[in-house]
């Protein structure tokens, strides 16, 4: 089954810089997590395991590993809709620029994405930790009447410096945001979170940078060249212009941005059950198959 309203959009061009040396000659989505997988399996499970196989991963720097491992690992039915394409940074009579931010990186590429038919751009992070239904996503979008959906975790104080913060109505309508706010400002930016949240101290709604777009918005805010980023631009300027939804989740989530991270990550995994959870049967992880012997300790 394939959903067809939607079709995914997953960033992974960034240099990586700060998870340097694992980034010397990879990308970070084609940085290896848990011993067999790359981080670039996570968003595409997400989405296999949400009905969303049409997918696109937008790559540019240090990309022969991660173009390697999606060319020899996502093949579908030729029978079917789905596929998992790699779409590389190129030279077009529009442009002959690199691209130059998330957003420009989806502008750029905007002529392969409408070749399609779809109602909703799902964008995701190729670099991240979690275990998400979008379909969930996807069903408060539409009930909501919304234009743009953003999913959120709630954070505590430590952490809410680190990401771009929002803030909610009681419809859970985004009325205002703020990127990496100083630890000054942050009573001004607390939300209504859960109660399980409060109690943990998570008062603060960041934007996990996965973001649902209605076709026909994309579209015009793309039309915009001097928008590069959806962070620091697109979401910031949107937001009193057309109704942007939160859709708050509580599990686990990470962001690979930095060796501790990776680290923190890597380690959790070794927890009898591990909050990211590989064992799951309802929220698979895929990955490329490897015909190798058994592991023998002496």
């Amino acid at each position: 089954m394939v959903n067809e309203k939607v079709l995914s959009i997953i960033l992974g061009g960034g240099q990586g810089s700060r998870l340097y040396p694992l980034t010397a000659t990879r990308s970070k989505p084609a940085v290896p997590i848990a011993g067999k997988y790359r981080l670039v399996d996570i968003p595409i499970s997400n989405c296999i395991n949400s009905d969303i196989k049409r997918m696109y991963v937008l790559t540019q720097f240090n990309s022969a590993s991660l173009n390697k491992h999606i060319k020899n690992t996502y093949h579908f039915s030729f029978f079917s809709s789905a596929f998992v394409d790699v779409l590389a940074a190129e030279q077009t009579m529009s442009s002959t620029d690199w691209f130059q931010g998330t957003a420009d990186a989806v502008r750029q590429s905007m002529h392969h994405f409408l070749n399609h038919d779809f109602e909703y751009a799902l964008i995701l992070s190729g670099d991240q930790l979690y275990q998400l239904n979008f379909n969930e996503m996807i069903e408060q979008h539409e009930a909501s009447k919304a234009e743009i959906s953003i999913a959120t975790q709630p954070v505590n104080a430590k952490d809410a410096t680190s990401f771009g913060l929002l803030k909610t109505n009681e419809e859970n309508v985004i009325t205002s945001f703020i990127e990496k706010p100083d630890e000054s400002l942050l009573p001004d930016w607390t939300s209504d979170v859960g109660e399980e949240m409060k109690q943990q101290g998570r008062h603060y709604l960041a934007s996990m940078g996965i973001y649902i777009f209605n076709r026909d918005l994309l579209i015009k805010l793309m039309n915009n060249p001097d928008t590069i980023d959806f962070g620091k631009e697109i979401i910031p300027q949107s937001i009193d212009t057309h109704k942007t939804v939160s859709y708050q989740y509580e599990g686990y989530w990470t962001d690979i941005g930095n060796i501790e991270s990776f680290f923190e990550a890597n380690i959790g995994l070794t927890d009898a059950i591990p909050r990211f959870n590989l064992y799951d049967r309802m929220q698979r992880i895929f990955t490329r198959a490897r015909i190798l012997p058994t592991s023998k300790i002496s």
